[in-house]
């Protein structure tokens, strides 16, 4: 029993510590008008962090939606564009798929490679419509990290109404206002006005009661995982994953405490 105890609280201590435990908003600043995402720290804690980590260090700055897909996906976290240039964006190590969340209209879900499940990094989506019944199950489901608020899709339906061009893959359905077909024939280089561009995404909030009111969709189609591969772009269980996953940490932890302590 004081094993037990000693293990619970040190669990508390993990969720009281860690900055995955909070429930962030962050605001997506670009020049069709801001719109606010509320973070799912606690449900898919590896994602949210993954994410962060992007956020704090910049490479979100100058960033562009890449890809729109009419009542499918608007894409970006691959490239800035930078001295009239779109330019990949610098990725960290691929992060653990946390596929919590369904994916309805109005959440962000990380992007990936096919048939690779782990293999998200900097490239997200926002889903235009529900895409729950193909990305719940396709490569083992989409991670769903977080949910535009607000009058936010307002602002992504805007974006995601803009004529798309293609200038070869993955830039083949690029979103770009006050660009003609003859500016595409003429073979004209976009410029940053052109862009759909993510000026800047900023930390509004860190309370840890942000989510209190949000009721996100649960995956429930991966239960039984099916061994389903799928298209990386484009884009679970249930919502105690994140509360797993801190267990087994703490568990973890006080059990390497002790040995090294023996």
């Amino acid at each position: 029993m004081n094993n037990l105890l000693k293990i619970c609280s040190f669990t508390l201590l993990i969720s009281a510590l860690s900055p995955l435990s909070q429930a962030t908003i962050v605001q997506f600043q670009t020049p069709a008008g801001d719109f606010e995402v509320n973070l799912f720290d606690q449900g898919t804690p590896q994602t949210v962090d993954n994410f962060l980590r992007y956020v704090s260090e910049g490479h979100y700055e100058d960033a562009i939606f890449h890809r729109s897909v009419s009542g499918f996906v608007l894409q970006g976290g691959g490239f800035q564009h930078i001295d009239f240039q779109v330019t990949p964006i610098s990725t960290f190590p691929s992060v653990t798929n946390e596929p919590e969340f369904s994916n309805v209209r109005g959440t962000i879900a990380m992007a990936k490679l096919g048939s690779q499940p782990d293999s998200a990094t900097s490239q997200w989506f926002i889903n235009l419509d529900d895409n729950s019944a193909n990305l719940d199950i396709t490569n083992e489901g989409f991670t769903v990290f977080g949910v535009v608020t607000g009058n936010g899709m307002g602002v992504i339906d805007n974006i995601a109404s803009w004529p798309t061009f293609n200038f070869g893959s993955p830039l083949n359905e690029q979103p770009l206002r006050d660009y003609t077909a003859e500016d595409y024939q003429n073979q004209t280089l976009p410029l940053a006005e052109h862009q759909a561009l993510i000026y800047n995404i900023v930390v509004l909030d860190a309370s840890e009661t942000t989510a209190d009111t949000l009721s996100p969709a649960i995956n429930i189609t991966l239960i039984d995982p099916p061994s389903t591969g799928g298209s990386g772009s484009g884009g679970g269980g249930g919502g105690g994953g994140g509360t797993s996953f801190l267990f087994l940490a703490a568990l973890f932890g006080l059990l390497t405490y002790r040995r090294y302590r023996a």
